[in-house]
This record gives C-alpha cells, sequence and structure tokens, in this order.
C-alpha cells in the first residue's frame, strides 16, 4: 500500500471538506429549483439510481487509471469483487441502513420526530461503519465505491419500481429530465465521490460538519433566491452548529512546557 505524504493528507482533507461543504449546498439549492420549476416533473428515485450509475461508471475509470492497464484493472475487479464476496456484501449493511433512514413516512409529529431520530442512529452508524471499512483495508476509495454502486444500483431499481412504478410504467423511467436534472445526477455522483474522500483522509464527524454548514449556506441563500424565511429555531441551530465546528477544532494551548521552565528555575 502506497503511503500518502502527511502534508498531501492534510491538504486533500481541507479541500476536500469544503468542497464538500460547497457541493452540499449547491445540491440543496439545485434540488429547491428542480421541483419548483415548470414544466414536467421528473422522479427523485430514478434520479437516485441514475446518480449511482454514473458514479460506478466513474469510479470504473479511475481505478482503471489506477491500474494503469486493461489486464491488471480486470484482475483488480476480479480478485475485489468476484473473488472477495463477503467482502463485497458488506457493503450492503451500509446500503440498507440508508434506505432504512430514507423511506420512513411520517404520519404525526411522535411518529415524525421517533422516524428523524431513527434515521439519525442509522445514518451515523453507517457513517462510522463505511469510515472503518475505508480505513482499515488496503483496497482503494474508488474501488469500494464500485462495491457500494453494485449493491446500491439493484436496491435503487427495486425502490423505483415499489414506490412509483405506476408513473415510470406510463411516462418512462427518464421522464422529465433535461439537461438541468442531468446537471443535477452529475453533481450528485461527484458529491458521492468527495464524501469517500472525507471519510477516508478526515473522519465521519467532519462529514457531519461540512453537511451541516452546508444546510446553513443553502437556507442563508435560499432568503434572497426562494424568499425562505428565517426562524428563531434556524438561527439557533446555526449558532449550535458554529459552536460544534469552533468547539471540535480548538486546541488548548499546551502549559506543560511553561510548568516544567518554571519549575526548572525554582
Amino acid at each position: 500500500m502506497i503511503k500518502t505524504p502527511q502534508k498531501n493528507v492534510q491538504t486533500l482533507k481541507y479541500v476536500s471538506l469544503i468542497t464538500l461543504t460547497l457541493q452540499n449546498a449547491l445540491v440543496g439549492l439545485s434540488m429547491r429549483h428542480a421541483q419548483t420549476r415548470p414544466g414536467d416533473k421528473f422522479q427523485p428515485s430514478t434520479a437516485v439510481v441514475m446518480t449511482e450509475v454514473v458514479k460506478c461508471i466513474i469510479c470504473l475509470i479511475l481505478v482503471l487509471i489506477e491500474e494503469g492497464s486493461l489486464r491488471k484493472f480486470i484482475n483488480a475487479l476480479n480478485n475485489t469483487i468476484v473473488k472477495q464476496p463477503i467482502d463485497t456484501l458488506k457493503m450492503q449493511q451500509l446500503i440498507s441502513d440508508h434506505h432504512s433512514s430514507t423511506s420512513a413516512i411520517t404520519q404525526n409529529r411522535l411518529l415524525g420526530f421517533s422516524s428523524v431520530l431513527g434515521a439519525c442512529f442509522l445514518s451515523g452508524f453507517a457513517g462510522i461503519y463505511f469510515e472503518k471499512i475505508l480505513k482499515d483495508s488496503d483496497i482503494s476509495v474508488w474501488m469500494r465505491n464500485v462495491q457500494l454502486s453494485m449493491l446500491s444500483v439493484p436496491f435503487g431499481i427495486i425502490t423505483c419500481f415499489l414506490n412509483n412504478g405506476d408513473v415510470i410504467s406510463e411516462k418512462g423511467f427518464f421522464y422529465g429530465y433535461d439537461l438541468f436534472i442531468c446537471y443535477l445526477v452529475l453533481l450528485q455522483a461527484g458529491g458521492g465521490l468527495v464524501v469517500a474522500l472525507v471519510v477516508k483522509y478526515a473522519d465521519n464527524i467532519l462529514k457531519g460538519f461540512a453537511t451541516s454548514m452546508a444546510i446553513i449556506i443553502s437556507c442563508i441563500a435560499s432568503v434572497y433566491l426562494f424568499n425562505f424565511e428565517l426562524t428563531f429555531l434556524f438561527v439557533f441551530g446555526a449558532s449550535l452548529v458554529i459552536c460544534s465546528i469552533f468547539m471540535y477544532g480548538y486546541q488548548p494551548k499546551d502549559n506543560s512546557n511553561d510548568r516544567h521552565l518554571l519549575m526548572g528555575k525554582v
């Protein structure tokens, strides 16, 4: 396994964090525009599937470049995916947690709060598990994304037809797609790759901070773009996020050296 120099790791860490924050904010604003603009409405479930397909294609290309030749590329896929089915199936846990955390239907406040709370726990577990898988193995980030996409695409297709089967059968899988939706799919696919880099070179907690900051940025931008009205709860929550980021990154001054010098003088 080739070790990345520490300086390059730190640079990649902060670049990926900033990129993830901006990408998440842009996705939120773009999704809002896609759902409120006039014209034919696409099915979000189909966009999720296409995002995974695009992400898988991009990662396959990156693995090919990483391996350097078609023969090594095929051998890498065979050794990592075909010959290690148990390792590939570990990624299924992440997909199951993700679908469980996003498929809850809220019918009242208590059920809604319980669903959100359960989604937080499942999302947190999936993030920590994904971080462990990325950092505890020699398999590259791109190959891990290939494994994830190969399992998530079938899950996504099944979800599409379970939730929107009638609409897809009547109007087609790509109904409502145009250049803007294609841009949105590419943007989300790129975000998935950035998430993997953040988890690999930073940690899951910083990924959560980046996502939270993106929500704040997109909400502030929505004030000017979509006439969003700020509330006290939003300002309070945004303040907590900013304070938590500061507290997590704050490193108190080490006074141990000063204490030793003082004792030496005595």
